[in-house]
């Protein structure tokens, strides 16, 4: 299967807030530039998967209103974004370095924030991948209207498999950047 990940547009947000589960826009023109650029490329009668939040569902639909040959987008809320619990809404400067640490330290199992851990955002993309895999077989495509953790989440699923996770160190370091477009052979 080949999977089309598809990042959203700059929120509208000051540079370094952590927004992970926040419900923030995209910028408008952004968005309409990366629907552009996407629908360019994408092939033709591919199904869609987007985020439940707003800055996904924007780029979903300007891509739809370009072409409509690829469906309805289809909301999948494993898609959203890590849910950073209490820093949501913070500057990424302004949470103490002793929290990001914690998080390091247990990089699977510590919900930073509070709220969500990476080996939950790690299990929710492997069970939405095997959905769409079924759905779309093992030779068909997909794309994926999404963020950068989940992108990331299918990037460790394809280069270490469904294993836990072990380490910070295990994580991919590269993603794609807003508004970009990647795509995965899966199997």
């Amino acid at each position: 299967m080949k999977l089309w990940l598809l990042r959203h547009a700059r929120v509208l947000a000051a540079p370094g807030l952590c927004y992970g589960a926040s419900d923030l826009p995209a910028a408008p023109e952004a968005t309409h530039a990366a629907a552009q650029a996407a629908a360019a490329v994408l092939p033709a009668g591919l199904p869609v998967w987007v985020s439940g939040l707003q800055r996904a569902q924007q780029l979903a639909h300007d891509l739809h209103t370009l072409r409509p040959d690829l469906g309805a987008p289809r909301r999948d809320l494993r898609l959203n974004e890590m849910d950073f619990g209490c820093w949501e809404g913070h500057t990424w400067a302004h949470i103490p370095r002793t929290a990001v640490d914690a998080w390091t330290a247990d990089f699977a199992h510590h919900r930073f924030g509070g709220a969500e851990s990476t080996q939950q955002v790690i299990d929710r993309v492997a069970t939405a991948l095997a959905d769409v895999v079924a759905q779309v077989g093992q030779d068909g495509e997909a794309l994926w209207v999404t963020h950068a953790g989940v992108t990331k989440a299918v990037m460790y699923l394809k280069a270490q498999g469904a294993r836990p996770i072990r380490s910070a160190a295990e994580w991919p370091t590269t993603g794609i950047g807003h508004g970009e477009l990647l795509s995965v052979v899966w199997l």
